[in-house]
């Protein structure tokens, strides 16, 4: 890894539309470094209200700082049309931890303590006991980033 580069957690739902969503979002994050997601999953809303959501996370290695990261993810959610507060999430891209190596990251205080869809995908890519659910009964999405095709 280079001397420069943050590892960055990062948390995604939708259940607005969440195909689309999850397509431009995965590929604005893979923009940003060298990524790799988790698989996606169907989980309810948190307090029953809404519809399921797909939630996911991932791994983004980057030259960018916290602070360039935290606004591009605000800017993500607004170019998908996020209205707060509401129970249709457009998207929602949360920053969970961030540091130079997994053994060494730093937890966003702001998200703790870490909801069960956040920990379930990211423990996928960071064996964390923090991150750890001892059960897992939510189906996978089959969702594929779609590539550009350049004409």
């Amino acid at each position: 890894m280079n001397a420069n580069e943050t590892i960055f957690a990062l948390a995604l739902a939708s259940n607005l539309d969440p195909e689309s969503h999850f397509q431009i979002a995965y590929q604005t994050i893979q923009s940003w470094g060298e990524v790799t997601f988790s698989h996606v999953y169907q989980i309810p809303c948190r307090d029953g209200v809404g519809a399921n959501y797909w939630n996911s996370a991932c791994l983004l290695k980057s030259l960018k700082s916290r602070s360039e990261i935290e606004i591009a993810l605000k800017q993500l959610e607004a170019q998908s049309g996020r209205i707060r507060p509401s129970h249709q999430i457009s998207l929602d891209v949360d920053l969970i931890a961030w540091g130079d190596h997994l053994s060494k990251m730093q937890f966003n205080p702001k998200k703790m303590p870490l909801a069960v869809d956040v920990k379930i995908p990211l423990y996928e890519l960071w064996k964390n006991a923090v991150l750890y659910v001892s059960e897992c009964n939510f189906p996978q999405v089959d969702f594929q980033i779609k590539t550009q095709t350049h004409s």
